[in-house]
């Protein structure tokens, strides 16, 4: 009875987050206006999303630098929606390859495989259009991705990949709504928070029935597999190469980026909601504190 139960609320879900997707979806290739200028004005990024935002050398930067910096910061995240959308989507296919595919369940996976794969080829036209650098996370942790993609399964692969992604839909938020921003950030974050939501709640859900009744040993691997993941996103989120693309002193940039405690408490209050979900799930506790006060999440 049990089993019939969980499944029934399984496709329930699922056929709820199909019926969002047929009446809203968006194809960035259309929506987005990527031949449209590049104003010298616009910020690339919620400038109190910056880095850099709230310290003595902000106060010190032309207009102009801290338009370029924003740019730089915008593309250095999208870098790292794209690597982490790409690994979204291998677990995804990784978890319904032996799924009864007439599911709801399936197909809706199947759906936001579909939306992903426009949205990785979104992110990168979106770094391409403001002209920066591809930046992408640190060769190390791009390996360790390979090493994710390959091993995460159960709860601790939709926690991580729920993790990440409200990490980016926290930040993009702010960035669609801000008039100050580049219109391209602006489109392209209105469409990865409008069709994430679905994804979001696809994942919430997916990890309360797969950590229920988890033994405490296996709650322990869980809780530190997810916060390692969400660790080296957010540390992953702005590359330091940033400020010498920029025209930073590099290293003066990075010092006080950070010491930087306008950023801290920008990303604790931001992740509060993230927070509160993995704590209610029993994802928060032992070593994993840890992890989550050195990205500020605590």
């Amino acid at each position: 009875m049990t089993a019939s139960i969980v499944v029934s609320d399984r496709e329930e879900t699922a056929q709820r987050l199909l019926a969002s997707s047929a009446r809203k979806s968006y194809d960035p290739m259309v929506e987005v206006d990527w031949e449209a200028p590049i104003p010298d004005d616009k910020f690339g990024l919620t400038p109190e999303w910056s880095t850099l935002y709230g310290t003595a050398l902000w106060d010190e930067m032309t207009d102009e630098q801290k338009i370029e910096l924003t740019k730089h910061e915008a593309a250095s995240v999208s870098s790292v929606g794209l690597w982490f959308e790409i690994l979204l989507m291998q677990m995804l296919l990784r978890d319904v390859y032996g799924r009864d595919k007439h599911s709801r369940h399936v197909q809706f996976a199947l759906t936001e495989v579909a939306d992903e794969c426009r949205h990785s080829v979104m992110f990168a036209r979106a770094g391409e259009r403001l002209n920066m650098p591809s930046y992408g996370p640190h060769p190390v942790i791009h390996k360790l991705g390979r090493i994710w993609g390959g091993f995460f399964r159960g709860a601790n692969a939709y926690a991580s990949v729920m993790a990440a992604e409200e990490i980016l839909d926290m930040m993009q938020r702010d960035f669609m709504k801000d008039e100050r921003v580049q219109p391209v950030t602006r489109t392209v974050s209105k469409i990865h928070v409008l069709e994430e939501a679905r994804h979001i709640r696809f994942a919430r859900e997916e990890v309360g029935r797969r950590i229920q009744g988890a033994s405490w040993a296996r709650l322990q691997i869980e809780r530190l597999n997810t916060a390692a993941v969400v660790y080296f996103v957010m540390k992953s989120m702005i590359r330091k190469d940033v400020y010498e693309n920029a025209g930073l002193d590099p290293k003066r940039a990075a010092a006080e980026a950070k010491s930087n405690q306008h950023y801290k408490d920008t990303v604790r209050t931001s992740g509060s909601k993230l927070m509160q979900f993995l704590d209610g799930v029993g994802l928060v506790g032992g070593p994993s504190k840890r992890l989550y006060k050195r990205v500020h999440l605590l």
